[in-house]
């Protein structure tokens, strides 16, 4: 493949940005959508899927890069797993995410069922013709509380099966070994077969 030390990362979102380029190996050199100046696309999917696969395309026909792109969110139960697919734009509609996850739990206060899960879709467009997809997931727990200031987005409030901690109390490091992103990446560096591309 043609520049395959280069791999643009597409995102907007800084913290998704840091966490991807840490599964990266070093030997990759990362660049984002910003530094080339390139806007996000309207995400139109109705699935975390169809939203990554939109963004990678996206990124790699303004860019003519290798382009990893990224869709992810939490699904409440007890509220028909809202937010989804919707997780960053409800976070912007409600003016942060820290009032997103007040909000949460203010909905959540009368509810017995707490069950949550994090879903992650990452997808590569490796050239013109070529896009490779997995979807990584992650049980948990809503926290009554939010706890933590680690991580970025709903971290704080998310606290994964066999686990006392939401993932703003756990070093990034430990996070990155068990959360859905990092499921995700393991299915897709073993359908990738690229290792040179990965930790």
């Amino acid at each position: 493949m043609k520049k395959n030390n280069l791999l643009l990362i597409g995102t907007h979102n800084d913290g998704k940005f840091r966490e991807i380029s840490k599964l990266l190996s070093k030997k990759i050199k990362k660049i984002s959508p910003k530094s080339l100046g390139i806007k996000a696309p309207r995400e139109t999917g109705k699935t975390f899927r169809s939203n990554s696969e939109l963004k990678a395309n996206f990124f790699y026909k303004k860019s003519k890069i290798i382009s990893l792109s990224d869709d992810s969110g939490l699904e409440i139960f007890a509220l028909q797993k809202k937010p989804g697919i919707y997780s960053a734009r409800w976070a912007k509609q409600n003016g942060s995410f820290n009032k997103a996850m007040i909000r949460i739990l203010d909905k959540l206060k009368n509810k017995e069922n707490r069950r949550a899960r994090f879903i992650c879709s990452l997808s590569i467009r490796l050239n013109r013709k070529k896009v490779i997809t997995t979807v990584g997931i992650i049980n948990g727990n809503i926290s009554f509380k939010i706890l933590g200031n680690k991580g970025f987005g709903y971290d704080s409030i998310f606290v994964p099966n066999n686990s006392k901690l939401t993932f703003g109390q756990i070093t990034t490091k430990k996070k990155m070994k068990i959360d859905h992103r990092s499921i995700a990446f393991k299915k897709l560096r073993k359908k990738l077969k690229l290792n040179k591309f990965f930790i």
